[in-house]
């Protein structure tokens, strides 16, 4: 199956060879073509110019982008899209003036989520989360991490990892699952926090590596969760078992997080909305990529990331959504996009560069996605008319979105 798609305004972050990942000033360059066409062949990208240069092509349908963009999907790197239920009481809470501290204190955040999950069936919360996925994917979003976490008991945390694994079978985008059983000490654990750990390290993540339940292990970093010490238990654990950390750091406080992170070479530091010197200066000349999640400060109103301060020390920045039932309840990369330009005054270019070739590096996927490069996946979105891409940030609360391709086909 052969799909031309012709006359496109712009065609977005265009990569004649593929790259890891964009850092520094680096990120203000977008690669693009005007006035351009791109050949998508069966599931893969097949070759792309100006339509001053268009070849002779036998394509099976053809696409008239007059006054379109087309760019790569977002790859949405940092989501807990499988739960149970919603956290919409505690979002009153905030409102009436309830931190997000005090909201856990008394049993909710993480652990509200936790006893809701272990009370569903697995075939209950596969068909809620599988409705998120859905949404995601016609929001843009090609290729996307999922982590566990909302378990906090090994049948939870087994249990969130095969919904994930289901999807993954049932879904044609590219999902990566993150074991993040380090998310919050269950209650019964709360005076014996070791106890917790010896569960994590000798229980859980023995069935998940038989099991082959995921790519990544994770752990929720910061002061009232886990400290440094026990995250970097739980990274060198899951590297025994072949599991790459990414690691929630500095999302209230800086407690060394970045350094352990950096320590164990974890593939991202996620959240980062508390940022010392120290913290950027770790950060340089590592493999680690540093991710923002702007509508979570959005939606708890805490600070954002320092953007600014950290591409100016030439750091690399992937954005990703979140998405989950307590602190982000969207999915919706498009406003992600457009909240890190207009509060993280990231430029466009910035914007859309970490959203799609740096939230594919910080998934492990930079070879197949992230950017349109011959041979890479035909995950693709084709904006409706716009005067330029600018606009997808600019009209942040518009649906811009004509159509998504996925592996090569339009979503129905």
């Amino acid at each position: 199956m052969i799909t031309l798609i012709t006359n496109i305004q712009e065609l977005l972050q265009i990569r004649e060879t593929s790259i890891g990942k964009v850092s520094g000033a680096e990120m203000a360059n977008l690669p693009t073509i005007k006035n351009a066409f791109l050949v998508l062949k069966d599931n893969l990208i097949e070759d792309f110019g100006s339509m001053d240069n268009l070849p002779k092509i036998n394509a099976d349908k053809t696409i008239d982008a007059t006054g379109k963009v087309v760019l790569p999907s977002w790859c949405d790197s940092h989501t807990h899209i499988v739960y149970a239920g919603n956290r919409e009481q505690e979002f009153v809470d905030r409102i009436n003036g309830l931190s997000y501290e005090e909201i856990a204190n008394r049993g909710g955040g993480i652990l509200n989520s936790a006893k809701k999950l272990n009370e569903t069936s697995e075939e209950e919360i596969y068909e809620q989360s599988k409705i998120r996925l859905e949404e995601v994917m016609h929001l843009g979003t090609g290729a996307v991490e999922i982590k566990s976490g909302y378990g906090l008991t090994v049948d939870g945390e087994l249990k969130m990892l095969r919904v994930i694994k289901k999807l993954a079978e049932n879904y044609p985008i590219a999902i990566k699952a993150t074991f993040l059983g380090a998310h919050a000490f269950p209650l019964h654990y709360k005076d014996d926090k070791a106890g917790y750990l010896d569960e994590i390290i000798n229980e859980m993540l023995p069935e998940i590596s038989k099991n082959k339940l995921a790519d990544y292990v994770d752990a929720f970093c910061e002061s009232g969760y886990f400290s440094v010490e026990e995250t970097e238990k739980i990274m060198e654990a899951g590297l025994a078992f072949g599991l790459k950390p990414k690691i929630h750091v500095n999302q209230f406080n800086s407690i060394g997080g970045i350094q352990a992170g950096v320590k164990f070479n974890a593939l991202s530091v996620d959240h980062l909305e508390i940022m010392n010197p120290e913290d950027i200066q770790a950060l340089k000349n590592t493999e680690t990529m540093p991710v923002a999640l702007p509508s979570c400060s959005y939606f708890l109103s805490i600070p954002y990331t320092p953007a600014r301060e950290m591409i100016k020390a030439g750091l690399p920045l992937a954005l990703a959504t979140d998405f989950n039932p307590g602190s982000t309840p969207s999915g919706n990369m498009n406003f992600v996009v457009a909240t890190a330009c207009i509060k993280m005054k990231m430029t466009p270019e910035e914007a859309i560069n970490a959203a799609t070739i740096n939230g594919a590096y910080a998934m492990g996927l930079s070879e197949t996605h992230g950017s349109i490069t011959k041979g890479k996946k035909a995950n693709l979105i084709l904006t409706k008319p716009i005067s330029s891409y600018y606009q997808i940030p600019y009209a942040f609360g518009s649906n811009l979105i004509e159509s998504v391709f996925v592996e090569g086909k339009i979503l129905e």
